[in-house]
């Protein structure tokens, strides 16, 4: 939730920006094991009763924390191109990486490698809502002509977004503007569905 949203509006929503903020805070300096609910309200200046009238637990304040902020920080562009469309949204993803509050997001892959609830919740509140944005940018191109409708959609999300993931809890490359770049070259020199020929082309047999 960005700042401009919580000013102007009623005290709870304040309250829940306040905490949302904390959390974030916490996140930054440690694992999310380490971060109790008591540490959240008092960062906040809240009760606990407060957070639990709108959160279960600290994870589900932790999830939300952080897709409230991706949501602000990462790209859903439309240009006209699926092509640029991946490209703008996979640097500013990249970019979300990078940043402090991105890190977190090895946390969040690592707490779900041993608490299989939270993989779930992770996977229903963090990921599902940004593949449903890819797949929109997909299924422009499909209709415009640009991709090939044979392919399986969530195969080449998978394709287009898991090497920026493997790059952030691998550390074995660099996660930058240019590996985006690249990476959706690459991708839709397969993807991509080839043009017509124009009339007269010598592909076509009819030129000169």
């Amino acid at each position: 939730m960005s700042d401009a949203n919580c000013r102007g509006r009623q005290r709870s929503v304040e309250s829940e920006c306040a905490i949302l903020a904390a959390t974030l805070h916490l996140l930054k300096q440690k694992p999310l094991r380490e971060i109790t609910i008591e540490a959240i309200a008092q960062k906040a200046g809240v009760g606990k009763a407060t957070i639990y009238k709108w959160w279960p637990s600290k994870a589900y304040v932790a999830l939300d924390a952080v897709l409230g902020h991706m949501k602000a920080t990462v790209a859903a562009p439309d240009t006209g191109s699926a092509k640029q469309d991946f490209t703008e949204q996979l640097k500013s993803l990249v970019r979300f990486y990078n940043s402090r509050v991105g890190q977190i997001f090895k946390q969040f892959i690592a707490e779900g490698q041993c608490d299989p609830e939270f993989s779930k919740l992770f996977r229903e509140r963090v990921l599902a809502p940004r593949r449903e944005v890819a797949r929109a940018m997909w299924q422009r191109g499909v209709d415009r002509g640009e991709i090939t409708s044979d392919l399986e959609c969530e195969i080449v999300l998978d394709m287009v977004y898991g090497p920026s993931i493997f790059r952030l809890l691998a550390g074995h490359g660099p996660l930058n503007d240019q590996l985006a770049e690249t990476m959706i070259a690459a991708l839709f020199g397969g993807i991509g569905r080839p043009l017509a020929p124009l009339a007269g082309s010598p592909a076509t047999g009819k030129g000169e």
